[in-house]
């Protein structure tokens, strides 16, 4: 990789970045166009927030993606918001215009264009979300927009859940998305299966073996699992829906196609089917698995602009 005065740097802000695997992604495209950019992680710590996006567009970086747990945090400090990630609530991109940054949520246009590759269904199902945080709420939103027939949020604080359900509810204008406690799942309808998808930290690296429910009788009721995370590539999540009959999705082509778009926003260069494939082969050689194909939507689909 060459670098000289010419080099364009992207990079990612968060804490922790050391487990990230977006240099590959942008590394690896960068070297299929004959670009000179380098993608860098970016460690910020909690109180410099607003010095780390301020100093990135001091420094002339050309955008930067924002991981946990700075998505929110960052949008005051923004020249510009995309009106997908203000109503998401929250921002992973930032692109370089006049004057500072405008962030974007490429994250759930990933995650859909990795659940459309996936054969997942979403319009007319019935949706479990475990989890209430910032990316629960996104994904809700996701599940709603896409036509989910009911949403359920699982979640240890019940307020938290129910805040987003209401919200739903009033976008929708009719009751489509409710709350409850993860030990409440009994009362779910036994003869309904559902797709869950699953919103929290539990179960991410190094702590492998966490879940928020781990009773057998909730996996029963899943169809489909797909989970976020994408290290460890098979979380203890998606062993549960799998040893109770479902199929089960991990998170690293959400990853793979929110940075693909990331990377189109930054560089105005498409992505085609092939190059997807080989960034997520290396991806995965990256995480020390066996390489697996992948095949790429049209760019309207992948950013959620169709239905």
């Amino acid at each position: 990789m060459k670098t000289d005065g010419y080099t364009r740097i992207c990079g990612l802000i968060g804490n922790p970045v050391e487990h990230t695997v977006s240099p590959v992604i942008h590394n690896t495209l960068a070297d299929a166009f004959a670009l000179n950019l380098v993608y860098v992680p970016f460690r910020v710590e909690q109180e410099r927030v607003e010095e780390a996006v301020r100093g990135a567009y001091a420094l002339n970086l050309l955008g930067c993606n924002v991981t946990v747990p700075y998505k929110s945090r960052v949008m005051p400090y923004l020249k510009e918001i995309d009106p997908l990630a203000e109503r998401i609530g929250a921002v992973n991109t930032l692109v370089r215009i006049p004057g500072g940054f405008k962030g974007y949520n490429t994250d759930m246009p990933g995650l859909y264009r990795a659940m459309c590759e996936d054969g997942v269904e979403i319009a007319g199902k019935k949706a479990l979300v475990l989890g209430a945080g910032g990316v629960a709420r996104a994904v809700a939103l996701l599940l709603w927009e896409k036509g989910a027939e009911s949403i359920t949020l699982l979640n240890r604080t019940l307020e938290k859940a129910e805040r987003i359900a209401g919200e739903i509810n009033g976008l929708a204008g009719r009751p489509v998305a409710d709350a409850m406690e993860p030990g409440a799942f009994a009362s779910l309808p036994a003869d309904v299966e559902y797709l869950a998808v699953q919103a929290t930290n539990l179960g991410m690296f190094p702590d492998t073996e966490g879940a928020l429910i781990e009773d057998p009788a909730f996996y029963r009721r899943i169809h489909t699992g797909y989970e976020l995370i994408f290290n460890p590539s098979r979380t203890k999540f998606m062993k549960l829906v799998e040893e109770n009959g479902g199929r089960a999705f991990g998170g690293l082509k959400m990853l793979l196609y929110q940075g693909i778009i990331a990377f189109e926003l930054w560089t105005g260069k498409k992505i085609d089917a092939a190059l997807a494939a080989e960034v997520y082969a290396e991806m995965q050689k990256a995480m020390g698995l066996k390489p697996q194909g992948v095949m790429a939507l049209e760019p309207q689909k992948a950013m959620g602009l169709e239905p």
